[in-house]
């Protein structure tokens, strides 16, 4: 039995995950689709092992914290499930999808189906892929709910068809897209499947088995409110095995003579030699304490406070709330009559509430067909309260007369 299911009735404590939490103080934080509040374990971990470098230097710091920096990749395979030689770790979760996309190859006639809400800078790199080797890139349609369609995806299924490549939950709102169904169908036929998690890891349980996907990248920034800076890829062994990094160096591969060379046999040779070993600590410590409260129940306190924030948004006459399908996450985008969204986000930080705009350049498929404006995104998290909920739609309903 995993970790997160051994903690799956685990009570909430929320006063003390908000002693956690420092930010907590100073702001009624609602950008967590943006970056979490960090909590003291993260924060302690990286000042910590920051001060033992200044201390002792950097080689010799990592060579002391040898084995706290190897067990983040236990953690991590705990985290999605998975074996630990199936991770790697990025800077970022840009990084991590790209060293994964731009190690596969395409040519003439070659499709690669994708998501209407895809990240856009997902889009861009498939434009150029397009450009460069004729692989032709093409949106599954969407159901009556505005969700990926399962069964228009199983249409489009042919012997071209080379690379899914779906963005779970988008960064513009709270849909969710059935990333376990895609997998089924890619499993089916054969078809690698790629899945961008960057704003579900955190926040839902992941299990990369029961997803059925080749391939998930996501950041520790966002819901898992780990350093910036830092992000992780899983890449099945069968796929791990064929695939040859775009760029390797001497971590990711080693000279077997003067001129041949030998990849390592586990995901790392999609990493490089040099890394902060410092914010590894925090995505360690991050995971840790996520996989601690239990991925259930951060699930099901999402559910209770974005519910309560969607609904209390859709109560207010001037606004009007964009986010499409059901079940839905805990990223709330709406705009209100009258203001800019970029307005009303500097009004809010006025009143000590964070939150963020999603500009159409972030999700240009779904903007351009949805003619989207700039809206405004409310990420409640676990950690947030009640009364913080209600201060935020008494904030917005002072606005939208």
């Amino acid at each position: 039995m995993s970790q997160i299911s051994r903690n799956a009735r685990k009570t909430l404590d929320l006063l003390r995950l908000r002693a956690d939490t420092p930010g907590t103080k100073n702001r009624n934080h609602l950008n967590n689709a943006g970056a979490a509040l960090m909590p003291s374990p993260v924060i302690e971990a990286v000042v910590g092992y920051l001060r033992r470098e200044g201390e002792i230097g950097g080689y010799e710091a990592a060579a002391e914290s040898n084995s706290l920096l190897e067990g983040t990749y236990d953690s991590l395979a705990t985290f999605v499930n998975c074996g630990r030689d199936e991770i790697a770790i990025a800077e970022n979760a840009t990084i991590a999808w790209q060293r994964a996309f731009y190690s596969l190859s395409f040519g003439p006639g070659d499709r690669i189906l994708t998501a209407s809400a895809e990240f856009a800078a997902n889009y861009i790199a498939f434009l150029q892929v397009a450009t460069r080797t004729g692989v032709s890139i093409e949106v599954i349609p969407n159901d009556g709910s505005g969700v990926l369609d399962p069964d228009a995806l199983a249409k489009m299924i042919d012997d071209r068809v080379r690379l899914i490549a779906v963005t779970w939950i988008p960064t513009n709102g709270g849909l969710i897209n059935p990333a376990a169904a895609i997998g089924r169908i890619a499993r089916k036929n054969g078809i690698l499947y790629l899945l961008d998690a960057c704003q579900a890891a955190g926040q839902i349980p992941i299990d990369v088995n029961a997803l059925g996907c080749d391939i998930l990248t996501a950041t520790g920034r966002k819901f898992l409110r780990a350093p910036r800076g830092t992000g992780f890829m899983y890449m099945r062994k069968p796929v791990l095995e064929k695939i040859e990094p775009a760029m390797i160096d001497l971590y990711g591969a080693r000279l077997t003579a003067p001129n041949r060379y030998e990849l390592r046999p586990d995901a790392r040779r999609f990493e490089t030699w040099e890394k902060n070993c410092s914010v590894r600590l925090g995505l360690r410590a991050a995971v840790d304490y996520a996989l601690d409260i239990g991925l259930e129940n951060i699930e099901e306190r999402c559910n209770h406070l974005s519910s309560k924030l969607r609904e209390g948004l859709r109560g207010i006459r001037a606004v009007s709330v964009h986010d499409l399908g059901t079940p839905l996450a805990s990223i709330i985008s709406f705009t209100v009559s009258g203001w800019d969204s970029q307005d009303v986000m500097a009004y809010l930080t006025g009143k000590g509430i964070n939150v963020s705009v999603s500009p159409p350049s972030s999700t240009p498929v779904d903007a351009y067909t949805r003619q989207l404006p700039p809206v405004v995104r409310a990420s409640p998290h676990y950690y947030n309260t009640e009364e913080e909920i209600d201060a935020f739609l008494e904030a917005i309903a002072g606005i939208a007369s």
